[in-house]
């Protein structure tokens, strides 16, 4: 698969947020920013379908952005040199098989992101991250909305979850997701799945996380509340602080109350709790 980097400059780190929470209502599959430069990641085959929306957005906010082919064979090199480990208050290390292991005692997941979103860096499953090791997910299962790499699921299944449905619309992801779950050997407790929230119906969950963006959010959570057992939790993230009063009223209308909120370089997570 072929990528286009989009690359935009910012002026200062607000700004760059701002442009990632819009940009991530598109195809986008990663973020990255670097002196100045806003990156945002999309397979090439996807751009056609949203490049006249994309380029209004920028139009919008006064931006200009260019776009630039990836050639595939650099891709790796690409994310050894830009993804840094990432280390959750000393408990939990997310990290790629080319950064050093985790010191005894630390928990440790180890993906390799190639495409996909959820690499640790990123202050949204940095956030997720942190809420799952509080969160007491032992002996419960899950849903991982929107996977990306796996990440999350393999956190949860790590922490003791018994066992977690992984969603994703991108055939890349999912395939990503495979391969991160066989690499922390967790196959058995983690089940990928390629779709949208169709995949869920039916289905029952003691938690459920969601990584993805305002817009999706807000669109899917009547189903995810249809899939919560009562006095389950609902882990949102992928969106700013402005848009926390909506989401927390769109999850009030669902019977889910608000138990917490935490920032974390602009960006939110909130938690949420069936409470019928």
């Amino acid at each position: 698969m072929e990528y286009v980097s989009l690359q935009i400059p910012v002026t200062e780190a607000e700004q760059g947020e701002i442009l990632t929470a819009e940009l991530a209502d598109y195809p986008f599959e990663s973020f990255e920013t670097e002196g100045g430069l806003l990156k945002a990641y999309i397979p090439q085959e996807r751009l056609a379908d949203c490049k006249s929306e994309v380029d209004s957005l920028l139009e919008r906010y006064g931006v200009h952005g260019r776009y630039i082919a990836i050639e595939p064979q650099n891709w790796n090199a690409l994310w050894e040199r830009n993804f840094p480990a990432t280390d959750v208050e000393g408990r939990l290390r997310i990290r790629a098989p080319f950064h050093e292991a985790a010191p005894a005692g630390e928990l440790e997941v180890v993906v390799m992101p190639k495409m996909s979103f959820g690499t640790g860096h990123h202050a949204t499953t940095w956030l997720m991250s942190r809420a799952i090791l509080d969160l007491g997910v032992a002996g419960r299962s899950g849903l991982d909305m929107g996977s990306g790499t796996g990440v999350l699921s393999i956190v949860a299944v790590k922490c003791g979850a018994t066992h977690m449905d992984a969603v994703d619309i991108d055939d890349w992801a999912d395939a990503n997701c495979r391969e991160n779950i066989v690499a922390n050997d967790v196959e058995d407790r983690i089940t990928p799945m390629l779709g949208d929230v169709r995949r869920i119906a039916g289905r029952r969950y003691d938690f459920i996380l969601a990584n993805i963006n305002r817009n999706i959010l807000l669109s899917d959570m009547p189903s995810y509340a249809a899939t919560l057992n009562e006095g389950g939790d609902l882990l949102m993230s992928g969106f700013l602080e402005a848009d926390v009063p909506s989401i927390v009223a769109a999850a009030s209308e669902l019977d889910m109350e608000p138990v917490s909120t935490a920032m974390r370089d602009g960006w939110m997570m909130v938690h949420v709790r069936r409470t019928k």
